[in-house]
C-alpha cells in the first residue's frame, strides 16, 4: 500500500514557503540561481574560487527543516507571462522568488563589510563567507569570445549590487523598480543608485548583452577542469613546519617592532616616495603560475622572465634611465604615453640579453610598459621607449616588442600563449610557419612589414592562447612600429534576418581574403599608438550595368587612448586575391564603425566598361533609404544606390535610418 507523504504548506504569516518547495524550485532552477551567484559575485574571487562560491552560495540557500527564522518575501509587483528555460522572463512562483532573494543576499555577502566593521576599512577575508574547497582541480566555465571578455571586464569595475541589478534587469527581465526592491529586500544599501550604474551597461545594444549573459563563459554549472599546481603542492606538507617555525619568529620581532614603531614609520615613508620606487629591491614580481588563476589576464600577470632578472645593477640602470633620465639617453614615446617617473614600484617582465643589447621591461601597473635598453659593446647610447597599456587583455597584451635589428623584430610572449605560428597577410592560402620561442618567452627574429612603399608581404604573428584559461582561440598580431604589437580582427557581411555580428579573431579563410585586399592600408597606421584593427564589410552592392558584385568595408583602428580613425575601402572585382582595395574615406577622431558608432554611409566614384560614370553609395544594415541631392537627385529604398552622374558632379548624399533620424555620408 501506498504511504501518502502529508503535503507541505507554506508559512502563510512570514511569506516564506516550505522547505519542500523551496526545494522543489532549487532543483528545477539550479542553472539559473548558480549563474546569477557567479554574475554577482565579486570577479577578484578569480574564476575558479567564483565558480565554487556561486554553488555554495546556492545549495546554502536551503533553509533548514526546523528553526530556520521566518523571512518575508517580495511578491512581483505585477504578473508576467510566465517563460520555461533561460527566456527573457525569469521563472514565478513565491518559492523561487525568495530562493532567488537569499541566494542574492549570500553573492552580495562577499562583497559587503559586516556592519559592526568600523570605517570604510575593507573586511577581511576571515569575516567573508567560506568558499568551498577542491583539492587538485581548478574549475573554469567555458571560454567566450572577445565581447564576453570585454562584458566580464566592465563588470570587474562596478560594485556587486550594480552586478545584481544588471543581471536582474537582463537574466530576470525584472522592470527598473522591481530590481531597486528586490536589492534592498537582500541588504544593499544603494538600490537606486545601482540601478541607474546598471542602466549604463551593456549598451547600446542591450539585446546582444542579454545573449552575452547567457553564454558559456558566464556559466558555472558547465566547466572545464585543469590540475592545480602539482610541484606546489607536493612541498605544501614539508613547507606546514617551516610556516609554524616562522609564526615563533614573527612574535619574537613583533614585540622588537613594537619598541622601534618610531623607525618602522619612518621606513614605510621611505617606501612609499618615488625614490623608493627606483630601487631595484622592490621591483614587483608575478608568481610563475599566477596567470592561470586570475581574472585579470593582462600585463600584471605576467612572471619576471630573462636570465638576468636578478642583475641588480643592470635593473637599478634602467630605473634610474627612467626616473632621472639623462642626456645620454634617447627616449621615445608612443602617442599618449607619458614619460614621467613612476609612483610606486612597477613590475618586471624580463631582463636578459638579446641581439647585442642588455634589455629590461617594466610595466608601471597602470597604463604604461616600458623598454630600457643598453648596448652591451661600443658606445651606443642607452634607449628608453614608452608605450600605452592601460586595459591591454589576452590579445592586446601577449606580446611586446624586444628588439628591433633591420627589417625584423623580436617579441617577449605573454605565459599564456601555447602555439606561435607566423603568416604573411598577402598570401592568405599559405598555411602559417611555426616560429620558434626560447624558453624565456622570446621569439625567433619575426620579418616587420616593410616601411617604404614597397608592399609586397605582410608579415603578422599568429599566437594561440593555452587553455589552461579556457581561452584556446588563435588570434593575429602584427608590427606596427610601436612596442605592442596591434590586434587584427574581422567583422563579416550582416545576414538576412541574422543579429548584427560581432568583431571575431581573423584567422578564417574569408578573414584572410579580406585582409589580403586591405594590409596594405595599415602602413598610414604606424607608430600612431594603435591598438586594435577591425575589418568590417559592412555591405555588398552589385555594380550598374550588370556588373559584378562589391564589397564595402570599413576598416576601423582604435588607438590606446581611446579615439580613432577609420578607412572606408571598396574591394573591387580582381582576377588577383591580394589586389589593394580603393580607399573611399579616410577620418580621425571618429566612434564610426565601432560599437558606439554602428551606422555609417559611403560613397565612391565608378566609371563603368561602357564609359558611363556612376556615383554609388552603401550603408550599413539599419540604413533604409539613401537620398542624393544636388547635380543629380534621386531617392533609392534599402542600402545601397547607383546612380549615373558625371565624374566631378557636387553630389549630397543622406541616409535614412530604421530607428528614424538621418545620417550624411562619410567622407
Amino acid at each position: 500500500m501506498p504511504i501518502h507523504q502529508p503535503q507541505q504548506r507554506p508559512d502563510t504569516k512570514s511569506g516564506r514557503p516550505g522547505v519542500q518547495q523551496a526545494e522543489a524550485a532549487l532543483m528545477e532552477h539550479y542553472p539559473r540561481l548558480v549563474r546569477l551567484a557567479y554574475l554577482v559575485l565579486p570577479p577578484s574571487l578569480g574564476r575558479h574560487r567564483r565558480v565554487l562560491a556561486a554553488h555554495g552560495a546556492v545549495q546554502r540557500s536551503l533553509p533548514a527543516r526546523r528553526g530556520a527564522a521566518p523571512e518575508r518575501v517580495l511578491v512581483p509587483a505585477q504578473t508576467r507571462a510566465p517563460a520555461s528555460g533561460e527566456g527573457p522572463v525569469g521563472p514565478q512562483g513565491a518559492a523561487y522568488t525568495w530562493m532567488r532573494l537569499r541566494v542574492l543576499r549570500a553573492a552580495l555577502a562577499y562583497e559587503r563589510r559586516p556592519r559592526w566593521w568600523p570605517g570604510r576599512l575593507p573586511a577581511p577575508a576571515a569575516l567573508r563567507p567560506t568558499v568551498p574547497s577542491v583539492r587538485g582541480l581548478r574549475l573554469f566555465p567555458r571560454a567566450g569570445g572577445v565581447d564576453e571578455l570585454a562584458l566580464d571586464r566592465a563588470l570587474s569595475t562596478v560594485s556587486g549590487g550594480v552586478r545584481a541589478a544588471f543581471a536582474l534587469q537582463l537574466l530576470e527581465g525584472l522592470p527598473e523598480p522591481e530590481v531597486r526592491a528586490v536589492l534592498i529586500e537582500a541588504g544593499w544599501s544603494h538600490a537606486a543608485d545601482a540601478v541607474r550604474a546598471a542602466g549604463r551597461l551593456g549598451r547600446p545594444d542591450r539585446s546582444a548583452a542579454e545573449a552575452l549573459l547567457r553564454s558559456g563563459e558566464f556559466d558555472p554549472c558547465t566547466v572545464q577542469t585543469r590540475p592545480s599546481d602539482l610541484l606546489r603542492r607536493r612541498h605544501r606538507t614539508r613547507a606546514a613546519a617551516a610556516v609554524a617555525a616562522l609564526c615563533v619568529v614573527a612574535g619574537t620581532l613583533a614585540v622588537v617592532a613594537e619598541e622601534s614603531s618610531d623607525g618602522a614609520t619612518e621606513g614605510i615613508s621611505r617606501r612609499a616616495s618615488p625614490v623608493a620606487a627606483l630601487d631595484p629591491a622592490g621591483l614587483l614580481r608575478a608568481a610563475p603560475t599566477e596567470w592561470a588563476d586570475t581574472s585579470r589576464v593582462d600585463f600584471t600577470a605576467w612572471p619576471a622572465r630573462g636570465d638576468r632578472r636578478g642583475d641588480r645593477a643592470l635593473l637599478g640602470r634602467a630605473l634610474r634611465a627612467w626616473g632621472q633620465p639623462s642626456r645620454a639617453v634617447r627616449v621615445s614615446r608612443a602617442p599618449g604615453a607619458a614619460d614621467a617617473p613612476p609612483a610606486q614600484p612597477p613590475r618586471l617582465l624580463y631582463a636578459g640579453d638579446v641581439d647585442g643589447a642588455a634589455v629590461v621591461l617594466l610595466h608601471d601597473g597602470g597604463v604604461r610598459v616600458v623598454r630600457y635598453a643598453e648596448p652591451l659593446s661600443g658606445s651606443g647610447a642607452p634607449a628608453l621607449d614608452f608605450a600605452r597599456a592601460d586595459d591591454a587583455d589576452v590579445t592586446t597584451g601577449a606580446a611586446v616588442v624586444v628588439s628591433r635589428t633591420g627589417d625584423r623584430a623580436r617579441f617577449l610572449l605573454a605565459p599564456w600563449v601555447s602555439e606561435t605560428t607566423t603568416r604573411d597577410l598577402l598570401t592568405p592560402d599559405t598555411p602559417a610557419r611555426p616560429l620558434d620561442v626560447s624558453t624565456d618567452g622570446v621569439t625567433a627574429p619575426v620579418p616587420r612589414p616593410a616601411p617604404g612603399g614597397d608592399c609586397g608581404s605582410w608579415p603578422v604573428m599568429q599566437l594561440r592562447s593555452s587553455e589552461s584559461i579556457v581561452e584556446n582561440h588563435a588570434f593575429l598580431l602584427t608590427d606596427l612600429g610601436d612596442l605592442t604589437p596591434v590586434h587584427l580582427t574581422y567583422t563579416p557581411k550582416p545576414g538576412r534576418g541574422a543579429p548584427p555580428r560581432q568583431p571575431r579573431e581573423a584567422t578564417g579563410g574569408e578573414a584572410l581574403l579580406g585582409w589580403a585586399r586591405t594590409a596594405c592600408s595599415l602602413r598610414s597606421l604606424r607608430g600612431t599608438g594603435v591598438r586594435a584593427v577591425n575589418n568590417w564589410e559592412f555591405a555588398e552592392q552589385r555594380l550598374p550595368e550588370g556588373g559584378a558584385p562589391v564589397d564595402w568595408v570599413c576598416t576601423r583602428a582604435d588607438t590606446w587612448q581611446g579615439p580613432g580613425r577609420i578607412l572606408v575601402q571598396l574591394l573591387q572585382p580582381s582576377a588577383s586575391p591580394t589586389a589593394p582595395a580603393a580607399v573611399v574615406a579616410d577620418r580621425s577622431d571618429t566612434a564610426l564603425c565601432s560599437r558606439f558608432g554602428q551606422h555609417i554611409l559611403a560613397s565612391a566614384r565608378w566609371k563603368a566598361p561602357s564609359g558611363r560614370w556612376y556615383v554609388l553609395a552603401a550603408g550599413s544594415r539599419a540604413v533604409n533609404r539613401i537620398e542624393a541631392a544636388g547635380a543629380v537627385r534621386g531617392s533609392v529604398p534599402g542600402t545601397t544606390l547607383a546612380l549615373r552622374a558625371p565624374r566631378d558632379a557636387v553630389v549630397d548624399l543622406t541616409a535614412r535610418l530604421r530607428e528614424g533620424g538621418t545620417m550624411p555620408a562619410v567622407r
